[in-house]
């Protein structure tokens, strides 16, 4: 599909979502980070030693699947799992040093893909484009409260 003549905005939204994520993936691959880890690193930058029930309900992810991302990251040496002082039955999750550097790496990679996504925008284009993404956010969250779209 040619997405110049697309006839929904949906269409080209899911395009430019859908080739944003595979330049993500592409950037990290090779690396230690893989897609899926950055909101990890970013919540652990935020507040370090959460438990991963913290962690699991804060990313909206299950338990289970928090805990192969963990294992998976510990295998590479940016997190450590440690039980907690007060309650040895909660593990807490931690950055190492090299967790901390993949975080400030993805950060940078972050900063280069909105230079890139938003070269020939002017800041107040930028403005107006994060406001309309807003406000569909929005729009679906009500759809979603009020129990599937709107007619």
């Amino acid at each position: 599909m040619d997405i110049y003549k697309a006839e929904h905005v949906d269409s080209v939204f899911r395009r430019v979502s859908k080739l944003h994520h595979h330049t993500v993936s592409a950037y990290l691959s090779g690396r230690e980070v893989y897609p899926g880890q950055p909101p990890l690193l970013r919540a652990l930058t935020e507040r370090d030693g959460q438990s991963q029930k913290e962690l699991a309900e804060q990313m909206g992810i299950t338990p289970a699947t928090l805990n192969v991302m963990i294992a998976r990251m510990e295998k590479a040496g940016l997190v450590e799992r440690r039980a907690d002082e007060a309650d040895q039955r909660i593990s807490r999750v931690y950055l190492t040093d090299r967790g901390r550097q993949a975080h400030q790496e993805v950060r940078n990679m972050i900063d280069l893909m909105e230079k890139t996504c938003f070269r020939h925008f002017t800041p107040e284009e930028k403005m107006i484009f994060r406001r309309l993404l807003l406000q569909m956010y929005e729009n679906l969250k009500e759809a979603e409260r009020n129990g599937g779209i709107a007619e």
